[in-house]
């Protein structure tokens, strides 16, 4: 085979097993426990095959997510990193519950996007893997999330969360884990 030819059919195959792997449905963990989810979680890893996290990984650092429940059932979502220049990043959504326990939906109005947010494993007093699809203008895209307890993600987990990137069609430079970073002061 030509060189092109042989890189046409990997691309091909490589964007096939994706959309075998997007296809398959990620179901959040069995016997999901939203109080047990509540409080702060260190943002140790993204993967994502989007274009905005590839262009911008490498300058990405540790945060904190605050997961806060409702009385409702839905949940509270505060993000922040601390910038290199001293100033707070912060973001927040409100995460409605769905009929499927551990499956979440929010509109972001900082992008403009659609989140099928589902906590697909979790031991909570250890990290959480966290699978959403956004979906904006008809385009979606995956972005997992390894929270963490403690800002030092052991290596089991990173190759746990590694693995679960990769089962859920995330190229291998494409997954990142952050380095530890100072907190925000609390708002």
């Amino acid at each position: 085979m030509q060189g092109g030819t042989m890189r046409n059919t990997l691309n091909m195959l490589a964007t096939l097993m994706w959309v075998l792997t997007a296809c398959a449905e990620v179901v959040p963990v069995q016997n999901f426990d939203l109080e047990k989810m509540t409080g702060k979680w260190f943002t140790a890893g993204f993967a994502s095959n989007a274009q905005w996290f590839v262009n911008h990984k490498a300058s990405m650092k540790m945060g904190t997510a605050t997961l806060t429940p409702t009385e409702g059932g839905d949940i509270d979502l505060s993000y922040t990193t601390l910038n290199a220049d001293g100033s707070c990043w912060r973001m927040t959504h409100l995460a409605k519950k769905t009929d499927t326990p551990g499956r979440f939906t929010f509109h972001s109005q900082v992008w403009n996007n659609d989140n099928d947010m589902r906590i697909v494993d979790a031991v909570y007093d250890e990290y959480a893997l966290v699978h959403t699809i956004k979906t904006k203008e008809g385009v979606s895209q995956v972005l997992n999330k390894l929270y963490t307890r403690s800002p030092e993600p052991s290596d089991d987990l990173k190759q746990k969360f590694t693995q679960f990137s990769l089962d859920t069609g995330i190229l291998p430079d494409n997954i990142a884990f952050f380095p530890r970073n100072a907190e925000c002061p609390e708002a």
